[in-house]
């Protein structure tokens, strides 16, 4: 009796096992599908052609090769890697600024104005990226309005468009808002009784903001940092819109070995290395946030 009363037990054990299992693949199946169609197989096809070489008439020829990393080392190709680490890296850079104080002043503010703040914030990000960035050409073109009103007070007019000024202007308007928002969610979750102790201890609120607020709320200056980087690196679209093509960042560069220099081969190269190097960023942003 006892015996078939554990074979029992054990049996409905191992059906609630595999009823738990088949309800995990009925949920997560979808979503995994979705992963291994579009993102682990295009990966493997990537990782595959960086091995073989480009045919004379384009396409790929599958012969194994080593060509194609011997190429990232050409001085042209590391120009324009340089060139777009330090339009990100200035980017980056303003937008921190811009963005610390914008997401300090709505953590002060009262409830239901911080909705009214964020709101405003995401706002741009319910219009098309297209239309946004054509908008900035329409405003910094030579008889656009910021020419016009500078040629009103006599300091204008000014080459504004297609050079690198509006390529970081686009890039900082883009993606201003991820640099903001977990900015802002740092700052809330800071607490004010610790800016309250500084002050009584007789800082100054410069000694306050940069001893207690600044390293408190360091997680999210390095994940606001990333998410404004990451995206600003491999952008195509603001460099062609309001570079003009003047400065080819790795996105165009990627682009064009694809559609057209039809070398696929390399164009696969240069993204495993624009790949690597989000990989390391976002293992630095992890060992940050385990840091802090």
């Amino acid at each position: 009796m006892t015996g078939s009363t554990v074979v029992s037990g054990a049996a409905a054990a191992s059906r609630s096992r595999r009823s738990r299992a088949l309800g995990r693949l009925v949920f997560l199946g979808p979503g995994l599908a979705y992963l291994i169609a579009f993102l682990l197989i295009p990966l493997a096809l990537v990782l595959g052609y960086t091995v073989f070489r480009r045919g004379r008439f384009g396409g790929v020829v599958y012969e194994v090769t080593g060509e194609n990393f011997t190429r990232l080392l050409d001085p042209l190709y590391l120009e324009v890697v340089l060139g777009s680490l330090k339009l990100a890296t200035i980017a980056t850079v303003i937008a921190l600024l811009a963005g610390y104080p914008t997401a300090y002043l709505i953590a002060r503010l009262p409830r239901r104005w911080k909705t009214v703040a964020l709101i405003a914030i995401v706002l741009p990000f319910w219009t098309n990226f297209l239309v946004r960035v054509y908008a900035w050409i329409v405003l910094l073109s030579g008889p656009g309005l910021l020419n016009g009103a500078l040629e009103k007070v006599g300091l204008g007019p000014y080459e504004l468009l297609y050079g690198q000024g509006a390529i970081v202007t686009g890039l900082v308007y883009s993606y201003l808002p991820l640099m903001v928002l977990p900015l802002y969610a740092a700052i809330e979750r800071l607490d004010p009784q610790l800016r309250e102790a500084s002050a009584n201890l007789g800082a100054s609120p410069a000694r306050t903001f940069f001893s207690v607020t600044l390293p408190l709320t360091r997680s999210g200056v390095v994940t606001g940092c990333l998410f404004v980087f990451v995206p600003s690196f491999g952008n195509f679209i603001v460099p062609e819109l309001l570079g003009g093509g003047r400065s080819i960042m790795v996105g165009n560069l990627i682009r064009d070995q694809f559609l057209k220099a039809r070398d696929w081969p390399f164009g696969s190269t240069l993204a495993l290395a624009l790949l690597a190097v989000l990989i390391v960023l976002l293992l630095l942003q992890a060992w940050s946030a385990r840091r802090a």
